[in-house]
């Protein structure tokens, strides 16, 4: 199901990083996210709200310029 918050996301197995592009075109890296945190998101039925719950304010991140 799309998302209206989240356009793509990626995860990086080597690095442990999940890269989101917002709708709004603004893409973060969020460091240190376990694969199942990405499993979980990529399977939810709401990536907004899984992205809300579980990843928003829990793990280390940066802006991507």
């Amino acid at each position: 199901m799309p998302s209206t918050v989240i356009a793509s996301f990626h995860y990086n197995v080597e690095t442990n990083v999940l890269t989101i592009v917002f709708v709004s075109g603004i893409v973060y890296h969020y460091k240190n996210v376990p694969e199942k945190i990405y499993k979980n998101m990529k399977n939810s039925t709401s990536k907004g709200i899984y992205f809300n719950r579980n990843i928003k304010d829990k793990f280390e991140f940066e802006k991507v310029p």
